[in-house]
């Protein structure tokens, strides 16, 4: 997150940490071009627009530890970043609750533009009821009719982005005087519940016209979601079995709604600390402990999950709720195959957070990722940070080259590529992906006619 902790509770405090220049543009640059040279796929920016105030009633614990707070807009580094990067994708998180789809559709557009096709969006719907209050909404709006809303945001996104503008739209004829033919930009003319888009796209169309898209939805209503709309998806559970029972879900959903369920790729989130002994990674994992923040990690759950569990005794059995918040965090606990306590999900003995946690030798975490792997069904991982820039520079330097001797890697591109078809082969979204129908023939019309 473009804040100084997300998920490494209080690891900010810790004195190799650079978290908190996360204000400077020579913080990320840096950091954007630690994982370029690793070879990661993708840099993903969470983000969250209002303050963690439901543990204890208010954001004293949250703006104590640092936690999610405060936060800066992601979506504003990425140019500078694919600026100074070269094969590295962007995912930024925006919210269809508090976004409007005819001022997305020209954000992504004109990153798409910038980055040369390497950007992502990370679709979600929100989960925190002081973003409503203070983005114009007296409650947080239902669960499941944020993820209708949703439906009808990316309906109209992907009329904009594949409908709207023809693909030889632009003429670019000096001795004529033309530059976009008119005839092959076409108004929209979405009315909807929730919007009304009469006009045409703003932008012309850039590389991958849609964005790659980022989906993390765990309830079912998510899952469903999801199945329809991702390319990639985060999953979550509390164990490998857990997640390769959400994998299955989302995958079947993706079949009934007329996708080819393989065409979606899965990673799940893990910490990383490596050393080339394993001494060396067990004296580091306790240092790193000794400065986890239990409150930051519970002000954070408490705001993620709508529930304040700040009188909770730590080795309480967590239980499921339904709540407007983020169910999926609730349930990936709550239906586990055994009954775990907060304190073994937020500060579990072996680990860090709630994410899996592998230490050891880069041989050995190669072995544990591949393990976790093939045990969860995902296809990749999100690297959570511990502590910046040291989590990822280790990754690249000892874990990467044994990953990249076990075949485990995508070759570097050989030429300036999009993230889509680096991570699935083509630029654009699939024949039976949603946004795929609002392609249009090129056609000519009534001369002067904008359709």
């Amino acid at each position: 997150m473009n804040s100084v902790s997300h998920v490494n509770y209080g690891l900010w405090r810790h004195p190799r940490d650079q978290t908190h220049r996360y204000t400077t543009i020579d913080y990320w640059v840096e950091l954007a071009q630690i994982l370029d040279r690793g070879r990661f796929d993708t840099f993903f920016l969470a983000d969250a627009l209002g303050l963690l105030d439901t543990h204890g009633g208010s954001a004293a614990a949250s703006l104590r530890t640092g936690t999610q707070s405060p936060v800066d807009d992601p979506l504003l580094l990425v140019s500078a970043l694919a600026a100074a990067t070269k094969d590295l994708g962007f995912g930024v998180t925006v919210s269809t609750t508090y976004e409007h789809p005819y001022l997305l559709a020209r954000k992504f557009t004109t990153l798409d533009h910038l980055t040369g096709g390497r950007v992502a969006w990370n679709v979600v719907t929100s989960q925190l009821d002081s973003a409503a209050r203070n983005l114009g909404l007296s409650r947080q709006i239902p669960h499941d009719e944020r993820y209708e809303r949703a439906e009808e945001f990316l309906d109209v996104v992907f009329k904009l982005w594949e409908g709207s503008w023809e693909d030889d739209a632009v003429v670019r004829d000096r001795a004529n005087g033309l530059y976009t033919d008119p005839d092959k930009v076409h108004a929209i003319g979405h009315e909807g519940r929730y919007f009304s888009v009469p006009d045409a796209h703003l932008s012309e169309p850039s590389r991958q016209r849609t964005p790659l898209l980022l989906q993390a939805g765990g309830s079912p209503r998510g899952q469903r979601f999801a199945g329809r709309h991702a390319e990639v998806v985060f999953v979550a559970g509390a164990d490998a079995e857990g997640i390769r029972r959400s994998v299955d879900a989302i995958r079947a959903s993706a079949a009934g709604q007329g996708r080819d369920p393989d065409s979606l790729e899965f990673v799940s989130a893990v910490s990383v600390v490596v050393d080339d002994t394993e001494g060396g990674a067990r004296a580091k994992l306790a240092d790193y402990q000794s400065y986890f923040s239990v409150e930051g990690a519970l002000a954070h759950y408490s705001a993620s999950t709508g529930i304040d569990f700040s009188a909770e005794d730590l080795d309480a059995v967590i239980g499921h709720h339904d709540t407007d918040s983020n169910r999926s965090l609730l349930s990936m606990f709550a239906a586990a195959d055994r009954a775990w306590t907060l304190r073994e999900a937020l500060a579990p003995k072996t680990g860090l957070g709630r994410s899996r946690t592998f230490v050891g030798t880069p041989t050995a975490v190669a072995d544990d990722i591949e393990d976790w792997l093939a045990a969860s069904n995902t296809q990749g991982i999100n690297l959570m940070q511990v502590v910046n820039p040291d989590s990822f520079t280790d990754f690249a330097d000892l874990v990467v080259p044994e990953l990249d001797r076990r075949g485990r890697l995508r070759p570097r591109p050989t030429e300036p590529t999009t993230l889509r078809r680096r991570l699935h082969g083509s630029d654009h979204v699939r024949d039976d992906h949603p946004a795929a129908r609002y392609r249009r023939t090129p056609r000519r019309s009534d001369k002067g006619a904008v359709r």
